[in-house]
């Protein structure tokens, strides 16, 4: 029986306009076979956690931060609000 005169694709029989593999075609019998083997293959790997599943390495906890997130001020701020009658406007006690 020669089998090269079918299609790749027909029509689903279910009712929809979409098209499914025929599996009286070589080919489409290789693509549904294919896809079978690829789905079940996926399936192994997410429940044994492998491969593009895995879970990813811990990082080791620091305890020491890797940078200073604000850097140490040498400013110290005038606790008196209003300035003397000496005194400039900006704190600075050196004069005007």
């Amino acid at each position: 029986m020669d089998r090269d005169d079918e299609p790749v694709f027909i029509r689903s029989k279910w009712g929809t306009s979409r098209y499914v593999y025929n599996p009286r075609n070589p080919v489409g019998l290789a693509l549904i076979l294919i896809s079978l083997l690829f789905a079940v293959v996926m399936l192994i790997l997410m429940q044994e956690r492998v491969g593009p599943f895995a879970r990813p390495e811990p990082t080791p906890w620091s305890t020491v931060p890797a940078y200073e997130p604000w850097p140490a001020s040498t400013y110290v701020p005038d606790t008196d609000p209003t300035p003397s009658a000496g005194e400039s406007s900006t704190g600075d006690p050196s004069g005007p």
